[in-house]
């Protein structure tokens, strides 16, 4: 819901509208459904209504900035550390192997 009231004027869409946005990626294959718990699975306590991410506004809903800041992180590439070749050498010599 975050995503779909981003990407409208004001971040605010009518109910006939959001339904019918929510339907179409609903249907849209196993990739978006994927995504979707990916992102989901970042923040597992998400209540977009109890957390003010979004408000109800004649008849529609509109994305709070909250809920705009909720969605930039649910979207960034999880941080992994960097494996450096030395720190890979020094595990593999711990184990009592060395591949190079």
């Amino acid at each position: 819901m975050l995503k779909i009231l981003r990407s409208y004027p004001d971040g605010f869409a009518s109910m006939p509208d959001l339904k019918r946005d929510m339907a179409i990626l609903a249907t849209s294959g196993p990739d978006w459904a994927a995504r979707a718990k990916r992102m989901g699975a970042r923040v597992p306590e998400l209540d977009l209504f109890s957390q003010r991410l979004v408000e109800r506004v004649n008849g529609g809903w509109r994305i709070t900035d909250k809920g705009r800041a909720m969605l930039e992180l649910m979207e960034s590439r999880p941080r992994t550390p960097q494996v450096q070749p030395e720190d890979t050498r020094a595990s593999f010599a711990s184990a009592g192997a060395i591949p190079f």
